[in-house]
């Protein structure tokens, strides 16, 4: 569902007051009497993510004071008012002190996202505080990010009975109508056709045909492509997923989500860019004709793959439309994908972990995650572990022996399918494991924020 977005400014709104836990006490003594009691009597000291209303003369709310907490508990924490802005009475709030400037976008951005409701499939009340957009901020521009992340959250909250490889390619058409994209969609055996072997391979024993969506826009400014897995739903294939382990591979879609977001927010901006997005849509299901352990597969870019397991899927369908991206030889390719379990162990669901061997990229990309409250985490490409993708008797194994450094080995093996230094590849988790301020539980964009900063900072080089 989309979000709400900011309040109307010539709504009737009350000041929202924002008080620092260290300045708490000067604060309260500068407070009217009445206030003062009023404050004291529901124990409001100025803790992060505390909010109460303060009442007028009649007794309604005439407006509300929120904790900012400490320089220590606000870098604990990501979206500081959102925790606040789910507490208060309905009603339009305009922030009448205590924000400084340079926090304002990204506090608006959370108090939005706070708002964000999955209600496909159960009616979900809305949030009732509703913000004033601050006279400091772009308004649209962090309204249409966080109805990016609103559609992020939408397909990976989705469950696969609804989110299949049709709909999927749906949700690309709906995309691009709204924006005036192209979009080519190359379906079932057309694939091996046109030269795609490991998405056909992947996607062939599902109901749901296999196929690549490819949406383009923009003809002027650096050319960017990106390339997001969209495994709709991922069985482990012949080698069989645990039931705990297949409980939420409804989110194995989550980097095409995610990159559809990140377009979302491109396009809206309207950015002078170049644009390709592509898309591998499958389903790793198991049937007669699945692919087997101990299969050989000739990629797109003619490298053969030793399938040592077939749950380790979504780096060969990332690979053939990685080899495509590459025939065009963009300014930038950045692949996203809910690949390995081996890169949650290391960095745990909040951050998203990503490799690049351009550092020029990388600082930017980094200053822009500080900036947007999107934290990313730098990964090597360690050549040494080179050794471990070759089997022997083909180019690559898709799923090295051992369970060591499984992150880095699925970038080194998707690297072999680019040829160019600026490429960025992230191996995010997609699902928020519990409530957070701004983060409700479920789908998540991950390094999508960062990445709209630095496109845009490339856009205008």
């Amino acid at each position: 569902m989309p979000l709400p977005l900011f309040a109307d400014p010539t709504d009737t709104a009350r000041p929202l007051h924002i008080v620092d836990q260290d300045h708490f006490e000067t604060w309260r003594t500068a407070q009217p009497d009445e206030i003062g009691t009023w404050i004291d009597a529901q124990a409001f000291t100025g803790a992060l993510g505390q909010a109460i209303p303060v009442p007028g003369a009649n007794g309604a709310p005439a407006g509300a004071v929120v904790g900012f907490g400490t320089a220590q508990t606000r870098a604990r924490a990501r979206f500081h008012l959102a925790a606040a802005a789910a507490k208060l009475p309905k009603g339009a709030y305009a922030i009448a002190s205590g924000l400084p400037d340079d926090m304002a976008e990204v506090e608006a951005l959370g108090w939005l996202l706070a708002g964000y409701r999955f209600d496909r499939y159960k009616t979900q009340p809305p949030m009732a505080a509703r913000l004033v957009a601050p006279d400091t901020i772009d308004a649209n521009a962090v309204a249409a990010i966080a109805t990016g992340e609103a559609l992020t959250r939408d397909l990976i909250n989705t469950p696969a009975s609804d989110m299949g490889p049709d709909d999927l390619e749906q949700a690309a058409h709906d995309l691009a109508a709204r924006h005036n994209a192209q979009v080519r969609v190359i379906l079932g055996d057309d694939l091996l056709a046109e030269n795609f072997p490991m998405i056909h391979t992947v996607g062939r024993a599902a109901n749901r045909a296999p196929r690549l969506i490819d949406m383009r826009w923009g003809d002027t400014g650096p050319r960017i492509t990106l390339v997001g897995k969209g495994v709709c739903f991922d069985t482990g294939g012949l080698n069989l997923k645990p039931g705990a382990s297949m409980a939420l591979m409804k989110k194995d879609m989550g980097g095409a989500a995610a990159v559809l977001g990140l377009t979302d927010m491109i396009l809206s901006h309207g950015l002078a860019v170049q644009l390709r997005v592509l898309i591998p849509a499958v389903e790793n299901a198991v049937s007669g004709n699945a692919f087997r352990p101990g299969d050989i597969l000739t990629s797109r870019k003619g490298l053969t793959v030793e399938i040592n397991n077939t749950d380790a899927e979504g780096r060969l369908v990332l690979a053939d439309a990685l080899a495509l991206a590459q025939e065009e030889n963009p300014d930038l390719i950045v692949s996203m994908a809910t690949l390995t379990g081996a890169a949650r162990v290391a960095v745990g669901p909040d951050l998203a972990p990503y490799y690049c061997d351009d550092n020029s990229f990388a600082d930017r990309l980094e200053q822009a995650a500080r900036q947007q409250a999107d934290p990313v985490w730098r990964m090597p490409f360690h050549a040494p572990y080179e050794a471990m993708i070759e089997p022997g008797i083909a180019d690559l194994d898709n799923a090295p022996k051992g369970g060591f450094a499984g992150s880095i080995t699925a970038a080194l093996f998707l690297r072999r399918f680019v040829e160019q230094t600026s490429y960025a590849h992230f191996d995010i988790y997609g699902w928020q494991p519990n409530d957070a301020p701004g983060r409700p539980k479920g789908g998540v964009g991950q390094a999508t924020r960062a990445l709209l900063k630095s496109i845009t900072e490339m856009s205008t080089a």
